[in-house]
Order: C-alpha cells, then sequence, then structure tokens
C-alpha cells in the first residue's frame, strides 16, 4: 500500500474518532497492530489531531469569536476562564506525565480493556441521567459550568492521555455530565477546551522532532496530508454530531464500544 494513502485513511480515522467518544488514539494503535496499516510514529498520531482541533474552531466559530471579542461580558469572560483552568490542569499534567518519560502503549490489551469500560460508563451514566431527566419533568439538566466541572474536565483529559481507548472526548462529556451539565452544553465545553489540547500538544511534539537533528526526519508532507484529512473529516463529523445529540443520547456509542472492546479481547484471547 502506498504510504500516502495509508495516510489518507489514518487521517479518516483520526478525524472520525477524535470528538466521538470512541477513542481516536485508540482506534489508530488497532489498525497498526492489525497490521492493516504500517505503524506510525507519536508525532504522527499526536499531530494529526491538531487537524481535528481547527475543524472545531471552524464548527464554533462564532462562538469563539464571541469569547474572544466580549471579554466585558462577566457570563462569557467567566466561560473563557473556566476553559483556560481545564486546558491549564491539562498542560500541567501533560508535561509531569512527559517527564515521566510516559510513551503510548503498543498492546491491544489496555486498549481494549478501556474501550469496553468505558463504553460500560457510558451506558451506565446515561442511565443515570434518564432517571435525572424523568425526575425533571422535561425541562433541560443544567447548561452552566461550574469551577468544579472544569477541574473535572482537565483532570479527564489527564486520564485519557495516559490509557489510550478511554477517548478524551469521552472522558470530558462523561464527567461533566454526571455532574449534572446538559449533553449539548457538555460536548461544547469538551470539544472547545480540547482545541488547545490538541494544539499543545501536537505544537509540542513538532518542535521536540524539530530539535532532535539527529533522529530520522519526519516526512513533513505525509504529516501535513494526515493533517489536513484529519480536518476536513472531522468537520463534518462535528457538525454530524451537534445534530446528533439535540436528539439522542451517547448509548450507541457506549454498545459499540462493549461491542468493539469485546472483540478486541476475544481476539486476544
Amino acid at each position: 500500500m502506498p504510504d500516502w494513502f495509508a495516510v489518507i485513511i489514518l487521517g479518516v480515522i483520526e478525524g472520525i474518532t477524535e470528538f466521538l467518544p470512541i477513542s481516536s488514539t485508540g482506534h489508530l494503535l488497532l489498525v497498526e497492530n492489525a497490521h492493516w496499516l504500517p505503524r506510525q510514529s507519536d508525532l504522527f498520531n499526536i499531530t494529526i489531531q491538531s487537524g481535528a482541533a481547527v475543524a472545531v474552531l471552524l464548527v464554533f466559530s462564532t462562538r469563539v469569536r464571541d469569547l474572544l471579542l466580549r471579554l466585558d461580558d462577566p457570563v462569557t469572560r467567566d466561560y473563557l476562564l473556566k476553559l483556560v483552568l481545564a486546558f491549564v490542569i491539562t498542560g500541567i499534567g501533560g508535561l509531569v506525565v512527559k517527564r515521566l518519560g510516559f510513551r503510548l502503549p503498543t498492546e491491544t490489551a489496555p486498549v481494549a480493556w478501556a474501550t469496553l469500560v468505558g463504553g460500560i460508563l457510558i451506558l451506565v451514566i446515561e442511565q443515570t441521567l434518564r432517571g435525572r431527566e424523568q425526575t425533571l419533568r422535561g425541562r433541560q439538566l443544567g447548561s452552566h459550568i461550574t469551577w468544579l466541572m472544569a477541574v473535572a474536565v482537565g483532570l479527564a483529559q489527564i486520564l485519557a492521555a495516559v490509557f489510550p481507548g478511554t477517548s478524551r472526548s469521552a472522558a470530558t462529556i462523561l464527567i461533566a455530565l454526571a455532574l449534572g451539565l446538559s449533553r449539548p452544553a457538555a460536548t461544547e465545553f469538551s470539544f472547545l477546551v480540547g482545541v488547545p489540547t490538541l494544539l499543545a500538544a501536537g505544537g509540542l511534539e513538532t518542535s521536540q522532532a524539530l530539535r532532535h537533528t539527529g533522529a530520522a526526519a519526519p516526512d513533513w508532507a505525509l504529516l501535513a496530508l494526515g493533517t489536513l484529512v484529519s480536518a476536513v473529516t472531522a468537520f463534518l463529523v462535528v457538525r454530524w454530531l451537534l445534530r446528533w445529540i439535540q436528539t439522542h443520547s451517547f448509548a450507541a456509542f457506549g454498545w459499540y464500544r462493549i461491542a468493539l472492546g469485546l472483540a478486541m479481547l476475544t481476539r486476544l484471547v
């Protein structure tokens, strides 16, 4: 298979899975471990996430513009500060993990277990939310982001980075839902805090690759191609998901994760 074609497929996988609660890193590792596609470097797997982050900026362009240009509005300023707090917590935790020498696992087993457990948690939380919504008798769950939610989202992003298969979007959305936030509000906050998180991670990996001149130079053209494909795919997926959650829960993704996790574990036996 030509390298460029493999990179396009990986970019599509990244774009589809980055913001769906099913784990992009986990899926990339799975297709590489199954030898369906050639294994890529951590630089590639992390940097193409930047394309997905750019896609979110485009989808939420109006919201992002308001956050940057309406700082005189107390509500806007409060929301932005909570985004910053979640990102700072993630950034500090990410640097600590990096200093400890953490690298993405190459084995399928931990990804399989994280995928399975994450699917079960989605179903449990959705069942809890269903009961809560019935208690509210049709009224919407909360849409106000609290400082506790911002802290929890930041910590959830660290958890997802350490355990591929957990899914950054799943971890952050689920913790916000568990703390009482509505699905649309939780999804928006998760996606927006993911933008600086993913861009910072990609920028850090790229800068380190540029500094290590003794190592084999990455193919920047293929890296750019994967990032572009990821951006286009993620743009379409995010727009679809925002419509989906208006009338659906995340339960379907929970069942998908359970089926995928069981399939992976069965293959390992």
